[in-house]
């Protein structure tokens, strides 16, 4: 079986990459590939999964794709955007491209989903990309898992950290929610058996261990793996807000980890019996037995690969990512909300901005430069119904590259009246320091009134519709 591996440079990849590669051909995928050698059955391939291009290129006759994305971290030098919606597009993108390929079908490493009505951010994403993904008629099988005990990752390090280094804990109300922790080796064994197992539909399947505990057990029994006392102190007015500060501070881990994260604590995370299969979600390893082998691992983790985090300062070229999620009327296309956005910047910029559109080609000019800021060409190649396509190919605020990749999208989010507006690679011609204090804080302002408005329009059409809807023969 061809196998494609996203996220084949992060831990969780990594260990998945070892377990498959004894039985299938894997395609693994990275951003950079430059220290990154084949070997018999695997072959690296270098793709930016924000570019659909990228990803088409990389699904040639490829059978299952594994989706192991997060965009918690920045992959540009500026990102103006929130996690869920850098999400909902590498999602779609992922998506659409194994549709274009023909791929059988898609498996995705998830988180258990409470069954509440109002989940956290964190989670909503989880489960709107696991929409997004099944939203192309190809069979998705979602293994959903509870906290995940390894030497990296997300939140067991967290949580590790906190007991290593505190003399003590104050524990507020979320230290007595539940979840159901499964160990590392237990999840890759899981993967292994849902890649390998037959289904023809959408479907989710929750893994944990084999004992539900509160956060506060977890504390405990991490500790006692540890050999370390640690006295605890209920503090329940604690809210969530100030958790986050001092788990990051302690924890020392990017603040973009940690607050979504903290955030998803407020819900109890255990397995459902009807997302439950034997021989995948009865994970067999203890918490406790998880503990020790992931302190074991770490001791010797300085040979084995942890979660590739991009820092700022990795980040070689001044480029920006920014997206911007949207409302719009029910009644209008993609199209119909590019030119809107387009004739609007005219409207609204009065003298100080003018927008000019012959053919493909769209101009944005200010009143103080003879040429214009900005060209954009519509790619009619790029584009379809749910996704408009602008490259930036230049103007006096815009660095022009060989490679012309920085480009514009407007994008539907699922069968929703939502829409996401991205501008991806874009290099700014202005100095960084200026152009983060001016052009940036701008185009947000932008963004922010036409989002205002089409919310308005939104409204007001749909309140029309709505009293037609009840009364049509009403004048």
């Amino acid at each position: 079986m061809r196998i494609l591996l996203t996220g084949a440079s992060g831990y969780i990849g990594g260990n998945l990459l070892e377990k498959l590669k004894e039985n299938h051909e894997i395609i693994a995928i990275s951003r950079h590939t430059d220290n990154k050698e084949d070997e018999e059955n695997v072959t690296w391939k270098e793709a930016d999964l924000y570019s659909q291009i990228d990803i088409e290129n990389v699904m040639e006759d490829i059978d299952i794709a594994v989706y192991l994305v997060h965009s918690m971290q920045p992959s540009s030098k500026l990102s103006q955007a929130k996690f869920a919606d850098m999400d909902a597009i590498l999602a779609d993108n992922f998506a659409w491209a194994a549709k274009q390929k023909g791929v059988k079908r898609i498996v995705y490493l998830s988180g258990i989903i409470p069954d509440d009505d109002t989940l956290s951010e964190h989670l909503a994403s989880r489960l709107e990309c696991e929409r997004i993904l099944g939203a192309y008629g190809i069979p998705v099988t979602t293994l959903r898992a509870g906290l995940i005990v390894g030497p990296k990752g997300s939140s067991f390090p967290i949580l590790h950290n906190l007991v290593k280094r505190l003399p003590g804990l104050l524990l507020p109300s979320w230290a007595y929610n539940r979840t159901h922790p499964v160990a590392l080796k237990d999840v890759i064994t899981g993967l292994t058996r849902v890649i390998e197992r037959e289904s023809s539909r959408n479907e989710s399947i929750d893994i944990g261990g084999p004992e539900e505990k509160s956060y506060r057990q977890l504390f405990e029994e991490t500790a006692e793996v540890m050999g370390k006392k640690l006295p605890m102190i209920d503090v329940p007015i604690i809210p969530i807000t100030l958790s986050k500060l001092w788990v990051s501070l302690i924890a020392q881990k990017p603040k973009e980890m940690v607050y979504p994260l903290l955030e998803s604590l407020s819900h109890n995370m255990v397995m459902r019996d009807e997302n439950c299969v034997e021989g995948i979600s009865d994970a067999p390893t203890s918490f406790k037995d998880s503990v020790r082998i992931a302190l074991d691992d770490e001791i010797d983790s300085s040979t084995k690969k942890g979660i590739e985090i991009i820092q700022k300062s990795d980040i070689e070229k001044n480029d920006v990512k920014s997206v911007q999620r949207i409302r719009i009327p029910k009644q209008w296309s993609i199209d119909d909300t590019a030119d809107y956005y387009v004739n609007w910047l005219s409207r609204i910029g009065g003298k100080f901005i003018s927008t000019r559109v012959k053919d493909k080609e769209t101009s944005i000019a200010l009143p103080l430069f003879k040429s214009p800021i900005l060209i954009l060409e519509k790619s009619e190649e790029r584009s379809y119904e749910d996704r408009i396509l602008y490259y930036i190919k230049g103007g006096k605020f815009s660095q022009t590259r060989e490679d012309g990749r920085a480009r514009l999208e407007f994008r539907r989010v699922l069968d929703t009246d939502e829409v996401l507006i991205a501008i991806h690679e874009y290099e700014p011609t202005l100095p960084w320091i200026l152009y983060t204090v001016t052009q940036a804080k701008i185009h947000l302002l932008v963004m922010k009134a036409f989002g205002f408005e089409t919310r308005l329009l939104a409204n007001m059409l749909d309140s029309q519709y709505a009293k037609y809807v009840s009364n049509p023969n009403a004048e």
